[in-house]
């Protein structure tokens, strides 16, 4: 079968990968409500295109933290990618590198942060969940500094792990051949066998429920390393981040794998966007499957976008070569996208150019 959207990907995955690894990577939060309207929110939004303007040559090179990228699109932290396929992590560094563009380590990785970085040159940001023990997370911290990575994505929004009834019914673990490489050292590398799901159990047993804002401030203290919030959803956390010195926001509901019913992430990137008033860069997490879900984030103000399911689907099928083809799609649709609505560089890509369920309102009101 020849693969000619990123969504196909998702079938040949399942086919492939084992049921309790395919359910894991795939399934959201209780009803999974979130989980369905993170795409589905992206159809609500229709273009505006213009016409009549030279697109010959288009740009799509952007700037993140100061960082040159090809694309506006990045990789987002999933954990535990050698389930996926045995170059795990490693393919993933080097397809982002390969893309000219940037990878998030998750802390649960299969591979370490210094295996990583040995794959080459790349622009690496390391995903952190904190632990009770705060040795670990200055450890942590610090290998990845050394190794050379260039921000912190805290998670925000994971002080319990969100209720995944198929890990559950799935008795979720991580094979035992396989390990938390960052935490090998440490013996918190693996999965204790549990009745419901192992990483539930993990997470209750070692991160620390008590995290609040005077920890974003305290992570400043030991790096020097910005730090990005991930899982923002509202104006009032948004403010109350650029307050504590975060240097961006991701707007995440965590692929919809936390707190079901929460809205999609492309339906809060606005008031998220206002509340920064540029003061920090805003980028979007959550749905992303096509080129033109990326331009629409875009015209809603996001810097950037990150992926994540497609990536562990592109790899589980066809290992580095698999992402590499992911992010070649989405770069082409893009590309695309932005030409038949007559845009050659992202900054034209403004708000005017797209329409949601709100304007769509505000018109039928103007009319009466």
């Amino acid at each position: 079968m020849e693969v000619t959207n990123v969504c196909e990907y998702e079938e040949l995955a399942k086919q492939k990968l084992p049921k309790m690894v395919y359910d894991y990577y795939s399934a959201g939060a209780e009803d999974q409500w979130t989980l369905k309207e993170n795409r589905e929110a992206f159809s609500r939004i229709l273009f505006r295109p213009r016409v009549l303007v030279d697109v010959t040559k288009i740009d799509m090179t952007t700037t993140v933290l100061g960082f040159k990228i090809s694309i506006p699109i990045m990789i987002a932290p999933s954990a535990m990618q050698k389930m996926a396929h045995p170059d795990g992590e490693l393919a993933t560094a080097r397809a982002a590198a390969s893309a000219g563009t940037i990878m998030t380590l998750s802390s649960w990785a299969t591979c370490s942060v210094e295996e990583v970085n040995a794959t080459g040159p790349g622009i690496r940001f390391f995903q952190l969940y904190v632990y009770k023990d705060r040795n670990i997370v200055r450890q942590l911290v610090r290998r990845a500094e050394k190794a050379g990575y260039k921000a912190i994505a805290l998670t925000v929004d994971t002080p319990r792990l969100g209720r995944r009834e198929v890990d559950i019914k799935n008795k979720f673990r991580l094979p035992p051949n396989l390990t938390l490489k960052n935490f090998e050292d440490l013996d918190l590398g693996k999965m204790e066998k549990v009745n419901d799901s192992g990483l539930a159990a993990y997470v209750a047993g070692q991160v620390d429920q008590s995290l609040s804002w005077k920890d974003v401030q305290w992570l400043q203290t030991i790096t020097s390393l910005p730090i990005l919030c991930k899982g923002i959803m509202t104006a009032e956390d948004t403010r109350m981040a650029i307050e504590y010195g975060a240097a961006g926001i991701i707007v995440s509901n965590h692929g919809a794998r936390q707190l079901d019913y929460s809205p999609a992430t492309i339906t809060c990137l606005e008031e998220v966007v206002k509340e920064a008033n540029g003061r920090v860069p805003v980028f979007l997490d959550g749905g992303v499957r096509r080129g033109t879900d990326v331009f629409k984030a875009i015209a809603l103000g996001a810097s950037g976008i990150f992926i994540g399911r497609p990536v562990l689907y592109g790899l589980a099928v066809d290992g580095e070569a698999g992402i590499k083809n992911v992010l070649k799609m989405l770069r082409n649709e893009l590309e695309m996208t932005m030409a038949l609505s007559g845009c050659t560089s992202l900054e034209d890509i403004t708000r005017d150019r797209v329409l949601t369920e709100s304007d769509k309102i505000r018109r039928s009101i103007s009319r009466l």
